[in-house]
């Protein structure tokens, strides 16, 4: 199954980068390998019984197929990246994965129209390639390797291209139908959730299908497994999609003269049970707690992952730098940033505390959980709470 292209992902790689592919880098998820090893066993025993080849003979028909699998996949993802490229959209990435692939965009279509252009792309070359190796098929010889895989390729590309182009998120037809309904409606988050539901009823009806198709002994257990795995896929993008259309919808609420933490400074050298006293007498617990040099320069701040780490009856003994970080090596967030611009700057730069400047000054210090809390309210109201 092929995701999309995508435009919010984490800020990590999940795989490893193997080269470039038109100026794009290519990314192997290391779930790839898992499959590659797995068809190319499955594929080997099926030369073997079918095909009448023995041997190492087998499986290296059956890693043949990996590799066209994996040049269609390719392809396919190519087709968005090409698209969005063209449309000035920037390609962070391809990463082909367990189920197919994905492109990861560096930011959103500018409008629905060329959303549906990008995401349709990926399955109309799935579609000529399921052309092309269907004339191939029928040109070569039946029953010998050459003509099973070119055959099998054909119909896999074939049925690629049509079950992306089902319209529900995170499919690519959902993609192109969240750009009608953003079209019709003129809010792309709205048309977001739709379409992510459409995707959620679209994987609920596939799993009561291959369930049937399985009691009716028309699918194997293997197709079975194989199948709802996908179902899985598809309901965690689907819900995904919700989850970042609702985020979206709250980037104008992220202003950083306010999220910002003012900084509450000591000494350098302080007791780190001292520093939180201090804190709390100032009444100013929920600030930013800062290291300061001998001339009252703030160089440092106190993390607060860290800090809470230290048992309590430790933190007497515990200096404020022994659980600090260096101002000049945390990331810096600019004061008049928008919300999406924060967003993306932290999805860069990941990390705990930004600090947050107005020129050369600093003003205050963003917590990453702040702004989850802002951005995710229902998650926060779940997550336990402490100090």
């Amino acid at each position: 199954m092929d995701e999309g292209a995508q435009q919010t992902r984490p800020a990590r790689r999940p795989g490893r980068m193997v080269g470039r592919v038109l100026g794009f880098p290519v990314y192997l998820h290391p779930s790839m390998l898992l499959l590659a090893l797995l068809v190319t066993v499955v594929y080997g025993g099926y030369a073997e019984t079918e095909l009448g080849l023995a041997g190492a003979a087998a499986y290296a028909a059956g890693f043949g197929f990996v590799v066209c699998l994996l040049g269609s996949v390719l392809l396919h993802e190519l087709g968005h990246a090409l698209t969005a490229r063209r449309y000035g959209i920037g390609v962070r990435g391809i990463t082909l994965e367990l189920l197919g692939g994905w492109t990861e965009l560096d930011r959103d279509a500018p409008t629905p129209r060329v959303d549906a252009l990008v995401s349709l792309a990926g399955p109309a070359v799935s579609f000529v390639l399921g052309g092309l190796a269907t004339a191939a098929a029928l040109a070569l010889p039946d029953r010998t390797v050459a003509g099973q895989i070119v055959f099998q390729i054909a119909a896999g590309n074939v049925i690629v291209a049509i079950f992306n182009v089902l319209p529900g998120l995170p499919l690519d037809g959902g993609r192109a139908l969240r750009a009608g309904l953003w079209a019709l409606i003129k809010d792309r988050n709205r048309a977001t959730v739709a379409a992510a539901w459409c995707g959620r009823g679209i994987a609920l009806l596939t799993a009561m299908s291959v369930v049937t198709l399985y009691r009716l002994n028309v699918l194997t257990l293997f197709g079975l497994v194989f199948i709802l795995l996908v179902v899985y896929t598809l309901w965690q993008g689907a819900g995904q999609s919700i989850r970042l259309a609702r985020m979206t919808r709250r980037y104008p609420l992220v202003d950083l003269g306010t999220l910002a933490r003012p900084l509450f400074a000591v000494p350098s050298g302080t007791p780190l049970a001292e520093a939180q006293r201090r804190a709390d007498a100032a009444d100013r617990a929920r600030d930013a707690l800062a290291v300061a040099d001998s001339s009252g320069r703030v160089v440092a701040l106190v993390d607060a992952a860290g800090s809470a780490a230290v048992p309590a009856e430790r933190r007497p003994w515990v200096s404020v730098d022994a659980v600090s970080q260096d101002l000049g090596r945390l990331p810096v967030l600019s004061l008049g940033l928008s919300g999406e611009q924060v967003v993306r700057a932290v999805q860069a730069h990941p990390g705990a505390q930004y600090v947050v400047t107005s020129g050369e000054d600093v003003v205050g210090v963003l917590h990453i959980a702040d702004l989850a809390e802002l951005l995710e309210p229902r998650r926060a109201a779940r997550r336990p709470s402490g100090r």
